[in-house]
């Protein structure tokens, strides 16, 4: 993974939400981005603004809404006319699932250990406030937001942007990490998330229309209805494409299958982990925005392990594959897995927050959910593995 130094976020403003300066094609109508659950009200734009959505904000309407249908099918991908994730009417708090979640307390590195102990982070999604107090409550960074943890090995999982106020400054906080974690004898390496496909794509294609298969398409439209930022836009830079672009997109660590994305599709590019990610990266490198798209849809899969009896069959098909024990992948938050996301009328008073206080260990005990749903007032998960469950 390419290593490089941060450069320090710049501090987020209202308007850096949504809205940007080129207007989406007619069959892709962005909307503003949904406040997390329990927030404060959400920003007000001037309707037709620069800076704003051209019709008034909406609440979250999803593939549920639209469709009826509680989580659209594994195998579908995304869909250029509807946000990634869905609306779940869950009813009422008190009938809501108990979550299978687990958490473990964060030990600090050995020195006898040549490895190190292993951490895995969830989707950040430009929350870089949670992100910071999440790592140093891990002791994995101090308070000026330095490695601390020596050799420890620290994974992220992917989706650095979009949705949240400071994805730039996730990145440029990863990526001076991965250079500090070095030089103390451990490491901080990323993995390649979906959103860091959109994101790549808007900046390098733009309007640019793409054979989405489901009408016409662009990566720009996409990005804004998935939550993208203008700040974020603005301040991304060639050394931050270049990063992105070369991240892998799984690896085996003791034992654990780390990946983004809860789908098959990795199968698709190859029988082993090496040439699913040299198949990726190449993709990347040819930068044709038919194919980028391809992957952006593909990863955009979610829920193939969920079900209670394809989902295990589905999980051994990976690890079988590419080896390892258990699947540990971010993409589908923890309360949409649970069906713990109360529909947005039963919410207005902000008291049925999603319940997530750890990884959520499905799929007969072979998958690991680590997003915790901090873009719903959820969790932003830092977690050591082995589970101790």
């Amino acid at each position: 993974m390419t290593q490089g130094a941060g450069q320090g976020p710049a501090r987020w403003q209202p308007t850096d939400m949504g809205g940007g300066s080129v207007t989406p094609r007619p069959t892709l109508t962005p909307v503003p981005t949904p406040p997390r659950v329990g927030s404060a009200t959400p920003p007000e734009y001037p309707v037709g603004s620069a800076h704003g959505p051209t019709h008034p904000p909406q609440p979250h309407v999803g593939y549920a809404a639209q469709t009826g249908d509680a989580y659209p099918p594994e195998d579908d991908g995304y869909t250029p006319t509807v946000r990634d994730l869905p609306v779940i009417g869950a009813g009422a708090a008190s009938a809501r699932p108990t979550p299978t979640l687990v958490d473990t307390p964060s030990p600090s590195a050995s020195e006898a250990d040549p490895l190190g102990p292993l951490y895995v982070v969830g989707d950040v999604h430009g929350y870089l406030d949670e992100l910071r107090a999440a790592l140093r409550e891990a002791g994995l960074v101090d308070a000026e937001d330095r490695w601390a943890a020596g050799n420890t090995r620290l994974w992220f999982l992917g989706d650095f942007t979009d949705r949240g106020p400071d994805g730039v400054g996730v990145i440029d906080l990863v990526m001076r990490l991965s250079a500090e974690a070095a030089a103390a004898g451990g490491y901080c390496k990323a993995l390649l998330g979906n959103h860091e496909l959109l994101i790549l794509g808007a900046k390098r294609f733009g309007d640019t229309p793409v054979d989405s298969g489901a009408g016409t398409a662009s990566f720009q439209a996409a990005w804004l209805l998935n939550g993208g930022q203008r700040g974020d836009m603005e301040r991304l830079e060639e050394h931050h494409l270049q990063w992105m672009s070369r991240l892998d997109a799984m690896t085996l660590a003791d034992d654990h299958l780390l990946l983004h994305s809860d789908t098959s599709a990795y199968l698709e590019y190859g029988e082993t982990i090496g040439a699913v990610n040299d198949a990726i990266t190449e993709a990347l490198e040819r930068r044709d925005a038919d194919e980028t798209w391809d992957l952006f849809r593909k990863f955009t899969k979610r829920f193939a392990f969920r079900d209670e009896e394809v989902g295990p069959r589905a999980a051994r098909e990976l690890l079988d594959t590419y080896g390892g024990r258990r699947i540990v992948h971010g993409h589908s938050p923890i309360p949409y897995l649970l069906g713990d996301v109360p529909p947005v009328e039963d919410d207005a008073e902000g008291d049925n927050e999603p319940r997530v206080i750890g990884p959520h260990v499905y799929a007969d005990g072979l998958a690991i959910a680590m997003d915790g749903g901090v873009t719903m007032a959820g969790k932003l998960l830092v977690s050591r593995l082995p589970l101790g469950n």
